[in-house]
């Protein structure tokens, strides 16, 4: 889930004085071999802080996150951490940028030219995304997590401008999220937000801590973590005469769908729950269920299938009994130096050495985030779960699957007693509950639909009856 989810908005901190030279869409292509490739940069300026998003259009991949951007003297550095990727170019007397992208130890030359005709610029059709004026009242709010010395930013629409609303909190999935859930093009909460307030129910949404115009740290941040911010935006709510203070629900998908239930088996102040392709299994039993699924998508033989699952169940076995963070590091360290050892070289990337490609997949492994996934059973914290519970998946969810996640979480409600469960698995949907083929994420950026029109209203009645 973190590698597929980590594609999104992210803030970049830094100032400039030549704000009107840069702000635009910059495009050029990647020469390596016969092959090109497009990359654009797509900056926009926010106050002092610039924001940056990659696209490769090529690769069907638009939006991909930027970790740092900065544009002083006349020359552009970004930064994107996730994918070791480093852009840096200078601007000469023809408004060319002249540069170079860098990725792991691979150096290509990378010229950019503005897009300054409507026809050049990159775009993809997203015909469900809503524009600009709404028939709702939408406000940027911002709200405070105390326990964390934290401030979030978000997005609060109301079905009017005065009243006493349903509401929910919408919890994105894993990796840094903007409010919207920017993903590979689409804005699943932004569309998801505008049907809910279309249909009577306010909706707050927000930028993941330490992401867009959310303060904090991001990266040292786990699922409990970010479950506080979601109590600190219900305690917003309850500050809003708008609201129904009854009838506060959250709203998660995928890791948030396992971050809601947190929530809600510690508050009394959440009235239900909407699990979107929420976990119903340990994270490890997912994660290799899911590796399996998208490989075995991607056409990998089932011997390479079989080999890889049982390499990586003994690396994921290690993180799981792990106590102790240095001592993990050094049983990761000697397990993959043996797996390399007996390995192809072909699964080293180009221009990476052993010793480097064991040192990144050590530190991957090791994330705190990824470690507190891997050790967490939501099974427990779903039989504290006492409120309505409504869970859905998409039949061809690769990351989550259906049957085996859905039955968890009706095995631990039914467990506990909780009988208010209504739980649906979609035909013909992924992940991100798109209309698909074979429900592979390389399929996410070629669909033009954000949001299917029947999970969409499942989602908006299933609500409006719980808090009728």
């Amino acid at each position: 889930m973190k590698n597929l989810f980590t594609i999104l908005f992210s803030c970049l901190i830094s100032s400039t004085i030549y704000c009107n030279d840069i702000v635009g869409q910059w495009q050029g292509s990647l020469k390596n071999g016969k092959k090109e490739i497009r990359i654009v940069f797509n900056i926009t300026k926010l106050e002092e802080n610039y924001i940056t998003t990659m696209d490769s259009p090529d690769q069907g991949a638009t939006n991909i996150p930027t970790t740092s951007t900065s544009f002083e003297n006349q020359t552009l550095k970004v930064v994107i951490e996730n994918f070791k990727i480093i852009y840096e170019g200078t601007i000469n007397e023809s408004g060319i940028i002249i540069g170079t992208f860098t990725q792991g130890k691979q150096v290509f030359p990378l010229d950019l030219t503005k897009n300054s005709d409507e026809k050049d610029i990159v775009k993809v059709n997203r015909p469900q995304e809503p524009t600009q004026p709404y028939p709702y009242h939408s406000e940027d709010v911002k709200f405070e997590n105390t326990q964390a010395e934290i401030t979030l930013a978000g997005t609060l629409t109301l079905p009017k401008s005065k009243g006493k609303f349903p509401v929910v909190v919408l919890i994105s999935g894993s990796g840094a999220q903007d409010r919207d859930e920017t993903l590979l093009g689409h804005k699943p909460f932004l569309v998801l937000s505008d049907h809910l307030t279309k249909n009577g129910i306010a909706v707050l949404r927000y930028d993941d801590r330490g992401t867009a115009e959310s303060t904090g740290q991001f990266k040292s941040a786990t699922s409990q973590d970010f479950a506080t911010d979601v109590e600190a935006a219900v305690a917003y709510l309850k500050t809003r005469d708008e609201i129904d203070h009854s009838k506060i629900g959250l709203v998660g998908h995928s890791e948030g769908g396992l971050i809601a239930p947190i929530v809600a088996s510690q508050s009394t102040d959440v009235a239900f729950i909407v699990l979107l392709a929420g976990p119903g299994i340990p994270g490890d039993s997912l994660l290799l269920m899911q590796q399996r699924l998208i490989s075995e998508a991607g056409g990998t033989k089932k011997a390479d299938l079989d080999k890889a699952e049982k390499d990586n169940k003994i690396a994921l076995d290690i993180i799981v009994n792990s106590t102790d963070q240095k001592q993990l590091k050094k049983d990761l360290e000697k397990y993959i130096t043996e797996t390399v050892k007996n390995g192809s070289e072909d699964d080293i990337p180009e221009g990476m050495n052993k010793k480097q490609f064991i040192k990144l997949q050590v530190n991957q492994l090791s994330d705190p985030w990824l470690v507190n996934f891997l050790k967490f059973d939501p099974v427990p914290t779903l039989k504290l779960v006492k409120c309505p519970v409504l869970a859905i998946n998409g039949e061809k969810d690769l990351q989550v699957p259906a049957t085996v996640n859905l039955n968890g979480i009706k095995s631990a409600l039914k467990e506990s007693g909780n009988t208010d469960l209504t739980a649906i698995a979609f035909k013909n949907l992924n992940h991100l509950f798109q209309e698909c083929e074979t429900g592979s994420p390389d399929e996410y950026a070629k669909i033009e639909q954000t949001f299917a029109p029947e999970a969409l209203s499942t989602i908006s009645s299933w609500i409006l009856e719980r808090t009728k």
